[in-house]
């Protein structure tokens, strides 16, 4: 594809310029394997410098604007972003893989972010808190400073937009680490928003590798906030890096969210999230409905359903935008085949599989979305994330089994309840662990507005709605003795 800016720089107090090395990492497009472009190799010094930037910016201009300028500035990202829908679309669909419908609703889910954000910059307000006679007692609310933000390629627009749009809308500045498997869009997208007005050295992004950037990152002691998406084990390492100069963290990690299916739910309105849910962006996504808990009365029937839909599903390039594309790498594709060689080794049955389309590009990622019946809740298919499109299904009779093995994981991030009984509804609402449950439904249209994030190995803070303001912000409280 024809790129309308240079992909090796890096963007510093407003300046484009190349890393301290001079090194770049190559971009693979997983559709076909071939080569796409070169991006920067960003190092410690790159960071050193970024965060340099990034105070200077909020010691200057920015820090001593209102929330009402502020806004105005996020809502003309926004309005610029929608001028760009077309180009960021195309830019994540080659970058990451996904069909084009997908990498175009994370396009508008970018733009949605600063429009959100835009609006709330003024609306958050402190609170005046009775006290003792003579006393007036109030609280504000203050940016942190500089916020660090890694972000990995799964989602690489709708991430930057829930982390750097509710940053930059409490008056914080940003130091953006995209992940290097698929920054390109994070790229693009600062050129948009210097081009909208934000001035320089708010925002500033360094692609790199996670050892390299991500750690000098994490672990900078000009860095007051850290947000980051990702793995367990690197979250681990971000959290520890952060404790070392004790900065607060915000930590949104893996899951294996439950989709729990009663005897009395509307099939037909459940199956294309109980599917969809496990395959959008070929199951790499951290909030995958990927463990389908169906009781018994309507398990079969509920196979079948599924076994139809699957059959129907296709697999192949993302420009051809079809069900599932590639996953993002060949070695993301050799640890999903060996989840699904890890199955059939143990005996389980594979209910369905999807189809990988004809001519397909032989060193394209591509993986046939799997669908395992009878699984127990203790296999390894059913507690670790695979992040591929793989789903297990798993009986149960009581509702109470159903909490049980809907709670049966390290994992608390999001979970789907199927029933048409008002009571269960609320009951299932309390029992089951997670930071968002959805009732006949899952994943709300993405909802910019919903408050999102994890307990358990799920990690813990919230990122998008008001609630993700809070987050990127300090409560001060003010005593004023007045007598």
């Amino acid at each position: 594809m024809n790129f309308s800016f240079d992909t090796t720089k890096i963007l510093i107090g407003g300046e484009w310029r190349d890393c301290d090395s001079g090194e770049t990492i190559d971009v693979i497009n997983p559709s076909n394997g071939e080569f796409l472009c070169k991006v920067a190799r960003g190092s410690q010094k790159d960071i050193d410098d970024a965060v340099k930037a990034a105070q200077d910016a909020y010691d200057g201009d920015w820090g001593r604007m209102t929330a009402v300028e502020r806004g105005r500035i996020l809502t003309n990202i926004g309005n610029k972003l929608k001028e760009y829908e077309d180009e960021l679309t195309e830019l994540e669909s080659h970058d990451v893989g996904k069909p084009v419908k997908q990498a175009r609703a994370d396009a508008i889910a970018l733009c949605r972010y600063f429009e959100f954000y835009g609006g709330s910059a003024d609306k958050v307000m402190g609170h005046t808190i009775p006290y003792q006679d003579g006393y007036t007692v109030f609280t504000l609310r203050e940016p942190h400073g500089v916020t660090g933000h890694i972000i990995p390629w799964n989602y690489p627009m709708q991430i930057t937009g829930r982390c750097v749009g509710g940053a930059l809308a409490m008056g914080n500045t940003c130091v953006l680490k995209p992940s290097e498997e698929a920054c390109l869009t994070a790229l693009k997208f600062a050129r948009i928003a210097e081009e909208a007005g934000l001035p320089k050295g708010v925002l500033n992004v360094v692609p790199g590798y996670g050892a390299e950037a991500g750690a000098a990152l994490s672990g900078h002691p000009g860095i007051h906030h850290i947000s980051f998406t990702g793995s367990v084990g690197v979250g681990k390492l971000v959290q520890k890096a952060a404790g070392d100069n004790i900065v607060p963290v915000t930590l949104e990690l893996g899951g294996k969210s439950p989709q729990i299916v009663f005897d009395d739910a509307d099939l037909d309105a459940a199956l294309p999230f109980l599917v969809g849910a496990g395959i959008q962006n070929a199951g790499q996504t951290c909030s995958a409905g990927t463990r389908i808990i169906a009781q018994r009365g309507i398990y079969e029937k509920l196979i079948g359903m599924m076994t139809e839909k699957y059959n129907t599903l296709q697999v192949g390039p993302a420009t051809d935008d079809l069900d599932v594309g590639p996953l993002i790498s060949a070695k993301q594709k050799n640890t999903v085949d060996g989840y699904i060689q890890a199955g059939i080794d143990a005996g389980l049955e594979i209910a369905a599989q999807g189809n990988i389309v004809d001519n397909c590009p032989e060193k394209g990622c591509y993986v046939r979305p799997t669908l395992f019946r009878d699984v127990s809740n203790d296999h390894k298919l059913a507690q670790e994330e695979i992040f591929g499109p793989v789903q297990v299904i798993i009986p149960f009779d009581t509702e109470e089994e159903a909490i049980k093995i809907a709670n049966g994981t390290e994992y608390g991030l999001v979970s789907g309840v199927w029933t048409r009984d008002g009571g269960r509804q609320m009951r299932m609402a309390k029992a089951v662990k997670a930071g968002q449950l959805f009732i006949n439904n899952y994943g709300a249209g993405g909802g910019v507005e919903l408050p999102f994030g994890g307990i358990g190995k799920s990690g813990f803070g919230r990122e998008k709605g008001f609630e993700a303001l809070y987050g990127f912000s300090v409560l001060k409280t003010v005593a004023v003795n007045h007598g």
